[in-house]
């Protein structure tokens, strides 16, 4: 769909993998933003450090940091307006990501006979308490909200940056960047509940793209790539052919090969004599041209949504997300590593 609108053939497979890149690069961010903020402060004291010879390092080596934040100015003035704001955008990119598909989703809700939807019960859908035939999609809605607290909050964070002196904010503050997170890793939780509760109807979803005109740029693509017809020539064939097909009810599989060679002829006698005024393509290839499957199959280019591309791109992102949850567990460990040492270290003094 764009604008709305159903547009083209393609493969649900593909449309998840868009998304899917677009957290990648959220988890990707994220993890550079870690690398920033991995800096331990402690030591820096209010912002120029004090007469006492603390071992900052040490410090930072015992508390699980992989650095010292070495400017002390920087540690507790500075980087506490940027970081948090930092932190901000992110959380607001991946709600971004999640709002706009439960936008596309809710397309669907509009539909009398919607092709995904929710399962039915539960906490993912609830009826209405006046329209007793309506299910309404209440996880989406609540998860919307979520989302957009998040995006909201995000707001704030940034506007706090800007209208405080440095060292004004305290990122350990429970009513910024705590609250933030929370609604960020509730945000989360409810669209992985999302996900889980999708049920796809491959059948209706075929049956929508075969009752609409979402192949008819395939005409024209193929007229010009099989036949060298220009693009605004085929264009222009393929618009009368819906029109045509509109105006009398006529479904794409359904269309009379006949029909579309008489409105070729006309096209091309009008707009490009030079032309031959013989439809080039065989009833079969006209067929293939309006078939929704065979136009996904037939895709080309590097990351479409043909299978081999789907099997080669499915597979990078297993990796992706094996190369995500490794670096999620090894900083978890190296943390509870560094904190477990320090409490050994203090039970010695005990002794």
């Amino acid at each position: 769909y764009t604008n709305g609108v159903a547009a083209q053939p393609n493969s649900l497979a593909h449309y998840f993998l868009a998304f899917l890149a677009g957290f990648n690069r959220d988890a990707e961010k994220m993890r550079q933003f870690y690398a920033r903020l991995d800096r331990c402060p402690m030591g820096s004291t209010v912002l120029n450090g004090t007469c006492w010879p603390l071992d900052r390092k040490a410090m930072a080596e015992r508390l699980g940091f992989a650095a010292v934040a070495e400017n002390a100015y920087d540690a507790t003035q500075v980087g506490q307006s940027d970081l948090p704001c930092e932190f901000a955008s992110i959380l607001a990119g991946i709600c971004l990501h999640i709002n706009v598909f439960l936008e596309d989703l809710m397309v669907q809700y509009a539909q009398a006979r919607p092709w995904m939807l929710l399962q039915e019960g539960g906490d993912n859908t609830y009826v209405s308490s006046a329209m007793p035939q309506k299910r309404n999609p209440g996880l989406v809605n609540n998860c919307r909200t979520e989302a957009s607290s998040v995006i909201g909050e995000a707001q704030a964070e940034i506007f706090r940056a800007h209208n405080l002196q440095s060292g004004m904010i305290d990122p350990k503050t429970q009513g910024h960047n705590g609250a933030l997170a929370q609604h960020a890793v509730k945000t989360l939780t409810m669209f992985n509940r999302v996900l889980n509760a999708l049920v796809i109807n491959k059948d209706r979803a075929l049956e929508e793209l075969n009752s609409d005109w979402t192949a008819s740029q395939e005409v024209a693509d193929r007229l010009m790539k099989e036949y060298g017809v220009p693009f605004r020539i085929g264009h222009h064939v393929a618009s009368k052919m819906v029109g045509y097909a509109r105006a009398n009810n006529i479904l794409p599989l359904q269309f009379p090969h006949e029909k579309m060679r008489e409105i070729y002829r006309e096209v091309i006698e009008t707009e490009y004599p030079e032309g031959n005024p013989e439809l080039p393509m065989s009833e079969q290839e006209f067929k293939d041209a309006l078939n929704p499957v065979s136009i996904v199959h037939n895709r080309k280019t590097l990351g479409g949504p043909q299978p081999e591309e789907l099997q080669r791109m499915l597979a990078e992102q297993a990796a992706e997300n094996k190369l995500s949850s490794d670096w999620a567990e090894q900083k978890s460990q190296a943390i509870a590593t560094s904190l477990s040492n320090l409490d050994q270290e203090f039970n010695k003094l005990g002794e």
